[in-house]
């Protein structure tokens, strides 16, 4: 029931020896999940140690070439690699169009389905729903149509009173179904209830990412009380023009929305080439939001810690 996000890109439009562009890949109640896909994000696989092959879901937050030119090359070399299950890929509209055509102009057929399913812009809604985990979408403020993401972990599994089921003669075959929440009618007629004979098994957890966006208080509905955001932070505010110029935000532009929404923690990314590395921006965004951390390539962070 682990829920974890790895850094596969934390840098934004040039790619730099250190930072390769937005992608990351997250692990939640046994789904996976890949979110954006930069150019070179099947190197950062191999460099990690992760299984590209185990991704269920694709989400593209936007566009912009640094958070998308690696889809193509992914996907074929998961046919090359012998992939025959289906791929679910969520994004903005024109994704089809160029998927397809990239495709059509090598002439590659891939051995497995690629459903993709285009979002409406400045739209908000549940992209995806099952027994363990949900995704929400919403609308960011970019240059073009952008949208975020939250990934919300489904309460966990009850745990089983096994003493007291023991002692008041509970079948073990109940015990699946009243962990799972659902009472039981025993071969005598009588119910077994699951909140008798099983406790809470701990709280929803959420993530939130926001990637390309300027600053921009009306997101702060959609990510309210999130144990993590991921809040791009591709400029310090020395270069506050440049930022409201590309419609990008500043580290303490990132720390404001964190502290506004109420979040446990601050991830930023997307860092400009121009800087080395993220510390300045830990430091702007630490007067502000105190649990504000600045990415690095091949960090895994674990939600709810």
């Amino acid at each position: 029931m682990s829920f974890t996000v790895t850094i596969l890109g934390s840098g934004s439009a040039v790619p730099t020896a250190d930072r390769n562009p937005s992608s990351q890949y997250i692990e939640c109640s046994g789904r996976t999940i890949l979110i954006d896909c930069g150019e070179g994000t099947q190197m950062q696989f191999r460099k990690f140690g992760l299984k590209f092959q185990k991704v269920d879901l694709i989400l593209i937050s936007h566009l912009h070439g640094d958070h998308y030119f690696g889809l193509v090359g992914l996907l074929s070399t998961m046919h090359m690699m012998g992939r025959t299950r289906a791929i679910q890929i969520y994004g903005p509209i024109g994704l089809k169009d160029i998927v397809e055509i990239q495709l059509h102009a090598a002439g590659s057929r891939l051995a497995f389905n690629v459903n993709i399913e285009e979002v409406e812009k400045e739209s908000n809604g549940v992209l995806f729903e099952d027994a363990k985990i949900k995704i929400n979408y919403f609308p960011l403020a970019h240059k073009i149509p952008t949208s975020g993401f939250v990934i919300l972990q489904k309460e966990k599994e009850r745990k089983l009173n096994i003493v007291k089921a023991k002692k008041d003669g509970v079948k073990i075959e109940y015990y699946h179904r009243l962990k799972k929440s659902e009472d039981v009618v025993d071969d005598k007629g009588e119910i077994i209830r699951f909140e008798e004979y099983t406790d809470k098994g701990g709280s929803e957890l959420s993530y939130a990412y926001c990637s390309d966006t300027k600053y921009h208080e009306p997101i702060i509905e959609f990510i309210k009380d999130v144990d993590t955001l991921y809040h791009e932070a591709t400029f310090l505010e020395a270069h506050e023009d440049r930022a409201k110029a590309t419609k990008h935000s500043t580290a303490k532009h990132a720390a404001a929305i964190a502290e506004l929404a109420n979040v446990r923690r601050l991830l930023m990314g997307h860092l400009s080439a121009r800087y080395s590395d993220g510390k300045e921006h830990e430091s702007e965004a630490q007067a502000i939001f105190a649990n504000s951390i600045f990415v690095e390539d091949g960090t895994a962070y674990r939600i709810g810690e």
